[in-house]
């Protein structure tokens, strides 16, 4: 894929910094657009940064009707490796499925030094996978898209326009697992959920919340949808991730 293909803004970002790393994992659909200005604000600071554009996003949704969970879990954890090769320790924050893969990282990766989750899903609905898998029986590839649900008005996100049925039903299936290990997430969690999110029930957010098994802080984003990044609280959700980050210490040298 050329660059010239990549949506505008969707591009992947990499800053150079200290030895704490940091992991932006955008959304489904999205891309890194989403996530830019919260990735800018950990680079700001200091840390070393990676906001990977996950395979199939930011293009054409054709490019995402072949992927799947495994090609967007594959790709955050080989940057979760480059991070961890090059820092002393790797915190890893994420919006919707981007808190999805932060979640599937942390029960596979007890020394992740902390969790930034956003409206993050986790235990989808039986309703929900019943009716994808029934428009993909009846021969549908795509219903109309989940993304830009923001209340700040006149932003909108950069989403496809349309989800893609087979591989919304790979996360689903996915979630589905993570949900089931939870309880081995040990990393500190600085949780965000928007009380009015019409994408990811902010049950999800409750139930992610009881079954970890480390220290987990609760912010509403009382003011905000699902992409809380590019909504009224994005300078909140900046503020307190990076003040998060900051109190898990620096690391020996």
């Amino acid at each position: 894929m050329s660059a010239a293909e990549v949506i505008p803004g969707a591009e992947p970002f990499s800053a150079a910094g200290g030895a704490t790393g940091v992991l932006v994992l955008h959304g489904f659909t999205g891309n890194p657009s989403s996530m830019r200005d919260l990735a800018e604000a950990f680079a700001d600071a200091d840390y070393t940064v990676e906001l990977p554009r996950l395979p199939g996003h930011g293009t054409t949704i054709d490019d995402m009707l072949t992927t799947g969970w495994d090609d967007w879990s594959s790709a955050a954890e080989s940057a979760y490796d480059d991070l961890a090769g090059r820092c002393e320790r790797v915190v890893v924050v994420g919006l919707s499925m981007g808190g999805s893969l932060a979640c599937w990282l942390a029960t596979r990766h007890s020394e992740i030094a902390g969790l930034v989750c956003i409206n993050p899903a986790v235990a989808p609905s039986d309703d929900m996978r019943n009716a994808v898998a029934a428009l993909l029986d009846a021969g549908e590839v795509v219903m109309p898209g989940i993304g830009s649900d923001i209340a700040r008005p006149g932003i909108v996100e950069s989403s496809y326009a349309d989800t893609p049925l087979a591989p919304l039903l790979t996360l689903f299936a996915a979630a589905e697992v993570v949900e089931s290990e939870l309880s081995r997430i040990t990393s500190p969690m600085l949780l965000f959920t928007s009380p009015e999110d019409h994408v990811v029930p902010p049950a999800d957010s409750d139930i992610l919340a009881a079954a970890v098994a480390g220290p987990v802080e609760r912010v509403s984003c009382d003011r905000s949808y699902h992409v809380a990044t590019l909504d009224f609280d994005a300078d909140m959700i900046i503020e307190r991730s990076v003040e998060f980050v900051a109190r898990l210490g620096q690391p020996a040298r």
